[in-house]
């Protein structure tokens, strides 16, 4: 067992902001994710799962240019660090142990 543990909402924002790799800012993830699994995110949700991302080091961020069409505020982009991608690496490889090991019998039920 991993010593990593990540919440179901922690580990889909972290495939999302590896998703949209250079694009990934608080807007574009939440649209990529509710398009991909059909249900609503919030923003505030989406923030406090950021910083606790970054604060266990498994992501960073950093700002972009500030642009007009924003009213000069510039966009925060997020993006997975090397310990992050080990971290969605280890996770994979735990659910793929997992759905290998139930019986055929059992899914064809």
């Amino acid at each position: 067992m991993s010593k990593h543990h990540l919440g179901e909402f922690e580990e889909i924002v972290m495939l999302t902001v590896a998703i949209l790799h250079d694009e990934a800012y608080g807007i574009a993830i939440i649209e990529e994710m509710e398009n991909r699994l059909g249900r609503k995110v919030s923003i505030g949700a989406l923030q406090t799962v950021l910083r606790r991302l970054e604060k266990k080091g498994y992501l960073n961020s950093q700002f972009g240019e500030a642009t007009k069409i924003r009213g000069g505020k510039r966009k925060r982009y997020f993006f997975l660090t090397m310990y992050g991608k080990k971290v969605l690496a280890e996770v994979k490889e735990q659910r793929t142990n997992l759905w290998n090991a139930i019986p055929e019998f059992i899914l064809n039920n």
